[in-house]
């Protein structure tokens, strides 16, 4: 009886260790990566020179509070580093192909 119990506790642990291996996240995983992708985007909207606003309302999805700690980490960086913004070129308006004659 108390093999058989041994044996069922080893196998049990076996398998519960194994849930990493499965890709089966924990909620402290998931709120880790959640943060880290807000982080990326707010750096990414400080350097191709994008307003905090315009991030947030292009990325609703994301965590405010992590867009802007992005955001300002990455202000912050390219402040101490002389770094010089790369802003995004945006799709062309509807006005804009009128404008140079171009059809739709």
């Amino acid at each position: 009886m108390r093999r058989t119990t041994l044996l069922l506790l080893a196998v049990a642990s076996v398998v519960l260790a194994g849930c990493d291996a499965l890709g089966i996240e924990t909620a402290t995983a998931v709120a880790a990566r959640k943060e880290a992708e807000g982080k990326a985007i707010g750096s990414a909207c400080r350097h191709a020179v994008r307003s905090i606003e315009s991030c947030f309302q292009s990325n609703t999805r994301a965590s405010k509070a992590a867009v802007f700690a992005g955001w300002r980490e990455m202000d912050q960086y390219m402040r101490d580093n002389n770094v010089v913004g790369m802003p995004s070129e945006e799709a062309p308006v509807e006005g804009d192909k009128a404008a140079h004659g171009e059809k739709s």
